[in-house]
């Protein structure tokens, strides 16, 4: 591949996140318009900061919003990679200009816990789409990079000392109710947020400790067209050495993956474990990874 090719691959690649680092925003600035605003029901991060500003002074958040993100941008521009600083530029933009063009969405519902239930779930969409495209609303994860950086406390730790202080400033401003119906919204979208990123139909992985691998193996390859990894072990009882049987299948597949262990080997041990997302032949791909 020349380096021209490469280039437009490169570019094309970042275009496409961009683009969807976009429509995650207008998602989020839809769902917080029509439902979080009209219902008193506070955020996270900076957008949370700015919806209590919102409520209190009047000001709009898509400006608030920019307002606040400048100084972290100056704070995170030699803290945090120049990819993810630039993601998150732009998904700013996009959200503050999308807060801007969503004020016109009409409240689907006046009851708050309605609200904060379905707001999550639509947000959560947006936010997922985001943070799979690479990208950020920016505020907060960079303001914790940089206390993580600076202090002895994690990424982590940062980011749920920050969204606590906010939830606290909603019951003391909005009231207690207000500020637990906006825990039970982030509970909700960071919820949709793990879906979004991992994939819907969560894969299984098996793992069969059996007198009969190479059979098993083979009916696995042959009828279910999956792959299978052999590892050796030992038994720590019997100090008989073995062959461990790997396999990543569907949800589909796991009665016929049963049957098939059942019918070579009654006796096996069998693990089954759930797989969020696997990347690879016969799953997704790597495409918009």
């Amino acid at each position: 591949m020349s380096w021209r090719e490469d280039y437009l691959r490169v570019s094309w690649v970042h275009f496409q996140r961009i683009v969807a680092i976009i429509i995650g925003a207008f998602i989020v600035a839809a769902s917080i318009n029509s439902m979080i605003i009209p219902n008193m029901i506070a955020d996270g991060g900076v957008t949370g900061i700015a919806i209590i500003i919102y409520y209190l002074f009047d000001l709009p958040v898509s400006k608030v919003v920019i307002l606040l993100n400048i100084p972290l941008f100056l704070i995170g521009w030699k803290m945090v990679g120049r990819v993810f600083l630039v993601y998150s530029i732009a998904g700013v933009s996009a959200f503050s200009l999308a807060l801007e063009m969503t004020t016109t969405i009409p409240n689907p519902t006046g009851d708050p816990l309605l609200a904060c239930i379905f707001a999550g779930v639509v947000s959560g969409i947006g936010m997922g789409i985001i943070f799979r495209s690479r990208g950020s609303l920016g505020g907060t994860d960079i303001l914790a990079v940089f206390f993580s950086r600076t202090t002895s406390f994690s990424v982590g730790q940062v980011l749920m000392v920050i969204d606590a202080l906010i939830f606290i400033a909603a019951a003391i401003f909005l009231g207690p109710e207000r500020a637990m119906y906006a825990m039970i919204y982030m509970f909700i979208a960071t919820k949709v947020i793990d879906m979004v990123q991992e994939g819907l139909n969560p894969s299984k992985s098996v793992l069969v400790v059996t007198g009969d691998p190479h059979g098993i193996a083979q009916d696995v390859m042959e009828k279910l067209d999956r792959g299978v990894t052999l590892f050796q072990a030992k038994g720590a009882y019997s100090k008989e050495n073995k062959e461990v049987v790997y396999c990543v299948i569907s949800r589909t597949e796991m009665s016929q993956m049963k049957e098939i262990i059942r019918t070579r080997d009654p006796k096996a041990f069998l693990s089954i474990s759930d797989v969020p997302e696997v990347v690879g032949e016969g799953f997704s791909t790597w495409k918009g990874h």
